[in-house]
C-alpha cells in the first residue's frame, strides 16, 4: 500500500489537534497527582472519593502517554475514548448540562481521533467509506 504524503500545513493541523488533547489531559492527570484542595472538591462532587484519585490520575496519564508517541497513539486513543465514555456516563449520572459538561470529553474525543485522521491513512481507511 502506497504511503500518501501529507501535506505540512494539514500535519500541523494533526499536531495541534492532538497536542491540545495531550495537554490537557497532562494538567488534569498531573492535578490529580498533586491532589490541590479545588481538584479533590471538584472530584467528590462527582461522585469519587479522594482514594480514587490516584487510579484515576493513573488510568488518564497512560493512556495520554500511549497516545503521545506515534507508535502507540491508536491504543492511546481508545483507551481515551474509554476513559471519555466514563467520563461522559458520570455527568450523565449527575444531570450535569449536556453541552458543556457531559459533552465536553466527547469534544476531546473527536480532537483526538481528528487529529489521527489527519495523519495516519489507516485511520483514515477505517473512518472513511469510500
Amino acid at each position: 500500500m502506497a504511503v500518501q504524503k501529507r501535506s505540512k500545513g494539514r500535519l500541523w493541523a494533526s499536531y495541534a489537534l492532538s497536542g491540545l488533547v495531550v495537554l490537557f489531559m497532562l494538567f488534569d492527570g498531573i492535578a490529580k497527582l498533586f491532589k490541590p484542595e479545588s481538584v479533590v472538591e471538584s472530584t467528590t462532587t462527582l461522585g469519587f472519593e479522594e482514594h480514587h484519585l490516584l487510579a484515576i490520575a493513573i488510568l488518564g496519564l497512560i493512556s495520554t502517554l500511549l497516545y503521545a508517541f506515534p507508535r502507540t497513539a491508536v491504543l492511546g486513543a481508545i483507551l481515551l475514548t474509554a476513559y471519555y465514555g466514563g467520563v461522559v456516563a458520570t455527568h450523565v449520572r449527575l444531570d450535569n448540562p449536556l453541552f458543556s459538561h457531559t459533552l465536553f470529553s466527547v469534544y476531546l474525543a473527536i480532537l483526538a481521533w481528528g487529529g489521527l485522521w489527519l495523519r495516519d491513512d489507516r485511520v483514515q481507511r477505517l473512518f472513511t467509506t469510500r
